[in-house]
């Protein structure tokens, strides 16, 4: 995986597993957490601020999926988004990532241990719902791109229905990704879900994907694929 990480915040580097595998192992992240302070997959806010800004408001509720040990919901605060949940399966990840919010004087933040595939929250409750890396991770033992495996389709399937029916109508759901159109787009534009689907790019170099998908009447909705 290509990734941005800030050295200056993490205390020790750290090793790539020996296998793509073992990101699906949550035995993997709880010891990585234990021994990392802070990584950022892909880039750092800085690189898509505007992006956000011109999809979030301040007033608006948003759900962090797999926050890990980044610092996206810290900089989100800082930008006047402060109604902020954040999950992630890793229960190290959570305690740490609790200390770390608590610390800093974030206490507005919530920070809970929960699955994406199961997400514990009622119908139409945020605003917008934002993953950054965490859905790339379902796919790591997807096979063949054009036509993943069942078991991957399944996981991404149960993620996508879990963010459509949280979002409130007409939120957003912002998936940041280095996951192409022509592989995403089987999944985004899946007859089950109501929602208007875009996207826009971010990087040099290597570009990564900034997809927005905004839940919407069956009637109106519109795929923008440019």
């Amino acid at each position: 995986m290509d990734r941005d990480q800030n050295p200056a915040a993490a205390n020790k580097k750290t090793d790539p597993p020996s296998a793509a595998s073992a990101y699906l192992d949550p035995n993997y992240w709880n010891q990585r957490f234990s021994n990392e302070e802070h990584y950022e997959w892909f880039k750092d806010y800085s690189h898509f601020r505007h992006l956000i800004q011109a999809h979030i408001k301040p007033n608006s509720s948003v759900l962090e999926l797999g926050c890990g040990n980044s610092q996206l919901c810290e900089e989100l605060y800082k930008d006047g988004i402060t109604e902020i949940t954040c999950i992630d399966l890793s229960s190290v990840a959570v305690e740490r990532m609790k200390e770390r919010l608590l610390s800093k004087g974030y206490q507005g933040i919530k920070v809970l241990e929960a699955d994406m595939l199961d997400l514990p929250f009622s119908e139409d409750c945020f605003d917008a719902v934002i993953e950054k890396g965490t859905m790339d991770v379902l796919f790591v033992d997807s096979g063949d791109p054009w036509n993943p495996e069942p078991a991957t389709v399944s996981k991404v399937m149960a993620m996508l229905e879990g963010v459509h029916k949280v979002l409130k109508p007409d939120g957003i759901f912002i998936s940041i990704t280095f996951g192409q159109p022509h592989f995403r787009r089987p999944f985004f534009h899946n007859p089950k879900f109501a929602w208007s689907v875009e996207w826009s790019t971010f990087g040099d170099g290597f570009h990564y994907f900034f997809y927005i998908l905004r839940k919407v009447s069956p009637d109106s909705i519109a795929v923008t694929w440019t």
